[in-house]
């Protein structure tokens, strides 16, 4: 037991693991710091292509380690050290798939939504029971799930506070692949193949226009626009977008390397 570990593949997958199976992989202080941490690490890691986050067990992750909301300077101390911890995540340039073994609870459910994909297991459920403990969440994780699954699901999961089962997270769009725990690990490397083969300034510029576009409610549209701008103009003058015509008109795969 302990923080989170980190480990990046030759290939450029990176894999987040979280360490906590016996209090079903809460996160406590600690972990959220070390996730942070990490986050940078890989926005600093020109190899990370992929980043795939997991657990082990029935249960991949319970949220919050609830009992620290109650201690002496836990969540006073930094009172939106969770939100800053899941913001970091969805702003990271690469590519994300949270690869679910089990059940979502509490901030887990919007750990795994700021990831790019999420794909699950059969028999998984997820449960925000924020509304019967008093807890009012925090305003980028309701915009998240607003943003994603719209505003009847988020207030469905939100307000009612009751589980979903996985057939119905498939069917409002949380999870984006269902499949039994034998085709789990089979489904989540398919998923990051098809990312790595495409061009990584394209994918992470792209990735970054898209949230941001989603987001741009309420103002921001000229930051928005200046940002995928100097994307469009960076993928046009790479080596990359060369490569890729010129392995399109020759039938053969492309040899991308993140210029």
């Amino acid at each position: 037991m302990g923080p989170p570990l980190l480990h990046l593949a030759e290939d450029g997958c990176a894999t987040l693991t979280l360490q906590r199976p016996q209090h079903h992989h809460r996160l406590q202080r600690e972990d959220l710091l070390a996730l942070q941490d990490h986050f940078r690490t890989l926005a600093a890691q020109p190899a990370a292509r992929v980043l795939v986050i997991t657990a082990s067990g029935p249960v991949f992750c319970s949220g919050f380690h609830l009992g620290e909301l109650e201690e002496a300077g836990g969540a006073s101390a930094h009172p939106r050290l969770f939100e800053h911890t899941v913001d970091l995540l969805e702003s990271l340039p690469l590519p994300t798939v949270a690869r679910l073994n089990g059940s979502v609870y509490g901030g887990a459910t919007d750990l795994a939504l700021a990831c790019d994909f999420r794909v699950g297991v059969q028999g998984m459920e997820l449960r925000m029971p924020a509304a019967r403990l008093g807890l009012h969440y925090y305003p980028s994780g309701l915009q998240r799930y607003v943003s994603r699954l719209g505003l009847q699901a988020a207030k469905r999961l939100f307000l009612l506070a009751q589980a979903v089962p996985a057939e119905e997270l498939l069917r409002i769009g949380y999870l984006d692949a269902l499949v039994p725990a034998a085709e789990l690990d089979s489904a989540t490397r398919a998923l990051v193949q098809a990312l790595q083969a495409g061009a990584p300034l394209a994918v992470q510029g792209m990735k970054l226009s898209l949230n941001e576009t989603a987001a741009a409610e309420g103002g921001g549209a000229q930051t928005q626009a200046a940002n995928m701008a100097e994307r469009v103009a960076r993928c046009a003058a790479s080596d990359d977008l060369r490569e890729g015509l010129a392995a399109w008109a020759q039938k053969r795969a492309p040899r991308f390397t993140g210029r």
